[in-house]
């Protein structure tokens, strides 16, 4: 059984989400400030974030920053719809997706449901994707350890950014857009997909790329969308 953390000063919104959760079968628990959040996470057993961006002491931007430092839970921002740019730092600084208040029972359970899937692939939890080893240039996945290598060194990526790269890099030379992407690896229409994919892309790759600037392996084709550039 998956334990939610649920972290939002608001005490309405917390009560109304764990009611959502444990309905569905999830344990949860409760934080009020990013503080008591980190705090949680860091006694261990926690699954999932669901973190507020608006709150006292410490925010949710700030504690997903230190959270991403700390390990690749994932972590859904809430975010209110005049925070568009509160979305987009937090997707740049780790979050993996983000819901809009006032939000719908039936989205918060299928973005909760679809970020478990991708953290269990990845290995957070016990996993039985395919075993197999993926190589372009000094670029190594290994699937079934679920790790990640450029030029011998290790790269930590989010479930998000993992899946992202698996994705391109078993189909080296193939142009996938943003949907394209946004659909295969969140599992949702790609109904204005375009930042959240940027993002994370480049994200991605500060972390596989010696220039991200000047990329070797992750191209952009202007117009059509992003590539594996095969070497």
């Amino acid at each position: 059984m998956n334990t939610i953390l649920i972290c939002d000063d608001d005490r309405d919104i917390v009560s109304a989400l764990k009611i959502y959760l444990t309905s569905e079968g999830y344990q949860t628990v409760e934080a009020y400030n990013g503080e008591q959040a980190l705090d949680a996470v860091r006694a261990g057993g926690i699954d999932l974030i669901l973190m507020d961006v608006m709150m006292p002491r410490l925010d949710g931007i700030r504690a997903t920053a230190q959270l991403r430092e700390e390990g690749n839970i994932p972590i859904i921002l809430l975010t209110a719809k005049s925070e568009d740019s509160d979305k987009v730092l937090g997707l740049n600084i780790g979050a993996d997706d983000y819901i809009t208040k006032p939000f719908n029972p039936i989205e918060v359970l299928a973005r909760v449901k679809s970020q478990l899937r991708r953290y269990t692939s990845l290995g957070g939890k016990s996993q039985g994707e395919e075993q197999g080893v993926l190589r372009n240039g000094a670029l190594v996945m290994d699937d079934g350890a679920k790790s990640v290598t450029v030029d011998g060194e290790t790269a930590s990526l989010t479930p998000i950014e993992y899946n992202i790269l698996r994705l391109l890099l078993k189909n080296p030379g193939r142009v996938y857009s943003t949907a394209q992407i946004y659909e295969q690896v969140w599992n949702d229409p790609a109904l204005g997909s375009e930042n959240t994919v940027a993002v994370h892309i480049r994200h991605l790759r500060e972390k596989i790329e010696i220039d991200p600037a000047n990329p070797r392996y992750l191209k952009v084709v202007w117009g059509l969308g992003y590539k594996m550039e095969k070497m």
